[in-house]
């Protein structure tokens, strides 16, 4: 089955005359210092922060956090970002004004990113900020219960993200494969009931799961994937996939900056 061509929501919401420039500043003027790069990038492009922004403003979208001039004058988000001083940062949108709707049917048009206490925010917006994502409708679900089994799906793992595995494990053959999955996922179940916070959470298909690392290269204190959980009852997780650990940082990267040992960019 082919995969649908992907659409960004937050362009086809508005226009962005220099998109590229606007994120650099947010990114080295803005926001808190922070490392949106992974590390194997050869330049700075802010591949993590620019696919934050669009699921970011994918999750407000749905949750109606999209604010409003009462003439629909202006429109604005919170990017739950925060300036090295705590302060919240804004993205700010005004009226397309040069709509050519065959080109671009956008209404809006990015103004700037802006903190909070900005006059030029200020004029526009006085009131009616809007508030943040919501990632913790169940504070449980984004810690890891020692007391629940894990029951992963081994052959729907291997069947459908086989090209995810490093290319030197992709060689082996496949009962050697499902040995060292069985192994990794075995070990980690013993990790993580003494150590909970080995558990990561992530947001993906509108629900909260939880990464482990796998270490499936023999003598490597490095993992190799991470393996998403999900309850599928009280006392029960199961795991239908694992994720490289670019993908595993991106959309744990949505819920908060991951302070982990394992899960770094």
């Amino acid at each position: 089955m082919s995969k649908k061509p992907y659409s960004s929501l937050l362009f086809a919401f508005a226009y962005f005359p220099n998109y590229d420039k606007a994120v650099e500043y947010l990114a080295e003027n803005l926001a808190d210092p922070e490392v949106w790069d992974f590390s194997d990038s050869i330049k700075k492009s802010y591949s993590i922060l620019k696919n934050y922004l669009e699921h970011i403003f994918r999750k407000l979208q749905l949750e109606g956090k999209i604010s409003y001039t009462y003439n629909n004058s202006h429109a604005c988000f919170n990017t739950g970002l925060v300036t090295k001083n705590l302060e919240p940062i804004y993205a700010l949108f005004e009226t397309y004004r040069n709509i050519q709707q065959s080109v671009n049917p956008s209404q809006f048009c990015f103004k700037a990113f802006l903190k909070e206490s900005d006059t030029q925010f200020l004029k526009i917006f006085p009131d009616n900020h809007p508030d943040i994502a919501d990632f913790f409708q169940k504070p449980e679900d984004l810690i890891f219960n020692p007391r629940c089994r894990l029951i992963p799906q081994i052959d729907h793992i291997i069947e459908d993200n086989l090209l995810r595995f490093p290319a030197h494990i992709q060689a082996l053959d496949s009962g050697e494969i499902r040995r060292r999955l069985d192994g990794a996922i075995e070990e980690v179940k013993k990790r993580v009931k003494t150590n909970y916070k080995l558990a990561v959470p992530q947001f993906y298909n509108n629900r909260i799961q939880l990464l482990l690392p796998l270490n499936l290269t023999a003598g490597s204190p490095n993992p190799d994937l991470a393996l998403a959980i999900h309850k599928i009852s009280a006392d029960t997780y199961t795991a239908r996939t694992c994720l490289t650990l670019k993908m595993a940082y991106n959309n744990a990267r949505l819920i908060v900056k991951p302070q982990s040992v394992w899960l770094r960019p």
